[in-house]
């Protein structure tokens, strides 16, 4: 199945000069989201992950179907003021302003297997805030897992040496 007919491109979307992915039609079509969940999870079906975590909010829809296929919990992260026991928070900066992701302090037990799920990878700055997430929990993280990898802004260099896989890339 070619998936690249579900994802629909909106030029300057939010702004002049953006051209926007937009998932939201892959993510109406029932074979299309069934065919990119399996493609998502692939790399890391007998990697041992107990748990994925998704950032909020797309990265919820495509992570909690992940972590279904894959036997493994689920874990938002989330934006600020969402989460009512202690958390922990990172800050990272956007192209427009700064923005913060929180995790409950004990959502991922210390060594817990953990992939990281999100529906683009951009700039990279939401991914590499939730993997010091991740980190400063104690978990292992395995991977990370985008529906989409915009690769002129070369977000994966922001991640350093972790594995990331991608089902599309433009």
């Amino acid at each position: 199945m070619e998936l690249d007919q579900f994802i629909r491109a909106i030029p300057d979307f939010p702004k002049p000069g953006i051209l926007f992915r937009d998932l939201s039609p892959l993510l109406g079509d029932a074979c299309a989201l069934r065919t990119t969940i399996g493609h998502l999870i692939e790399p890391y079906k007998t990697a041992g992950v107990e748990v994925v975590a998704g950032m909020e909010a797309r990265g919820f829809i495509f992570g909690a179907l992940a972590a279904w296929q894959l036997g493994a919990g689920f874990v938002p992260l989330r934006k600020p003021g969402k989460l009512p026991a202690s958390v922990e928070s990172v800050s990272y900066d956007l192209e427009y302003g700064v923005a913060t992701l929180e995790v409950h302090r004990d959502a991922l037990k210390p060594g817990q297997r953990v992939l990281l799920v999100d529906d683009v990878l951009a700039t990279g700055g939401t991914a590499a805030a939730s993997i010091e997430l991740v980190r400063r929990l104690g978990a292992t993280l395995v991977g990370c897992a985008f529906v989409a990898e915009l690769l002129a802004l070369d977000g994966r260099s922001r991640l350093g040496a972790v594995p990331i896989h991608s089902v599309l890339t433009y």
